[in-house]
């Protein structure tokens, strides 16, 4: 007889369904919480962006005198939309060919139809939103590690979106535990009692790297030493993932010698310790840069 499971908690993944009879019976448009938190996190980072560019005094050292900031309005408005497809496409290639590379070589093309039913990863994002960045940067002429600086601020909120996100969906649970808070998830087979590993992600790679991040923004003046909130970001990201991967459900598709030692998540985690930990160095071994020209102009 199939055990029945009742998930401690169960959310629609779906908030809107729109039905599309006119084109064929049956067909709809799903309006779903994943989708949303990818708009909400680049909307309402968009925006913090562009309140960054137009606090000029945040982009020196606090007995410097403000010229401008690095970056104006039309400067974000063209990230954003950068930003956007590298986040999707990264995010989508990145899962395939780090997660699915099997799935690739059998079906090219499920790398475009197969995004209906999920699957996208953190670090092809990430690569994604960097080149973005570089691609920006090079066409107007901006520093790179300024403009990355600046996204680094307003990046965990998209995290925090994300994780929310998977847990509505009920995907990416934890490992099997008894701790008190431990969940049943609805698309769990074996329905058992799990950590709710989507909540800590939202809590470390979201809250705790937002409230870092901007408080050297707000308090220490970091933007004024380029390179340090990236390298932060970087670090704090690769820390608290290769920590959360110990309570995550582990990946089935690792080497049998490496199953239950490392993951996929940790061993991608490991460049962005080094990285994270060698910018910070650069940025306050390297003093304060001079203070930027570029004014904002009104809107």
């Amino acid at each position: 007889m199939q055990q029945i499971c009742e998930p401690t908690f169960e959310f629609d993944p779906v908030l809107l369904s729109i039905p599309l009879d006119f084109i064929q019976q049956g067909w709809a448009f799903d309006i779903r919480w994943y989708a949303l938190a990818y708009i909400a996190g680049l909307l309402i980072g968009w925006r913090y962006m562009v309140a960054l560019a137009r606090r000029p005094k945040l982009w020196v050292p606090r007995a410097g005198k403000p010229k401008g900031s690095p970056f104006d309005e039309d400067d974000v408005d063209d990230l954003l939309l950068w930003a956007t497809i590298g986040v999707i496409g990264g995010g989508r290639l990145g899962y395939v060919l780090f997660y699915q590379i099997d799935a690739f070589w059998e079906r090219p093309l499920w790398v475009i139809t197969g995004i209906t039913e999920g699957g996208m990863s953190f670090h092809g994002g990430l690569i994604g939103v960097g080149l973005a960045l570089w691609l920006t940067a090079r066409a107007r002429k901006l520093d790179l590690w300024r403009i990355a600086d600046a996204a680094a601020v307003v990046a965990p909120i998209g995290l925090f979106f994300g994780r929310m996100a998977n847990f509505v969906n009920g995907e990416l649970w934890g490992r099997v535990t008894d701790v008190p808070w431990a969940m049943r998830f609805a698309n769990d087979r074996l329905c058992a009692l799990r950590h709710p590993s989507q909540l800590y992600e939202a809590a470390l790679e979201g809250v705790l790297i937002f409230a870092v991040v901007n408080l050297l923004t707000w308090k220490f003046r970091s933007l004024s030493r380029p390179g340090l909130n990236t390298g932060a970001f970087l670090l704090i990201y690769g820390l608290s993932r290769a920590v959360l991967e110990t309570v995550r459900e582990p990946d089935a598709h690792m080497p049998e010698a490496l199953q239950g030692y490392v993951t996929m998540g940790m061993l991608l985690s490991i460049p962005m310790i080094f990285a994270g930990a060698w910018l910070i160095r650069r940025a306050l071994t390297s003093g304060p840069a001079p203070a930027p020209t570029k004014a904002v102009a009104a809107k």
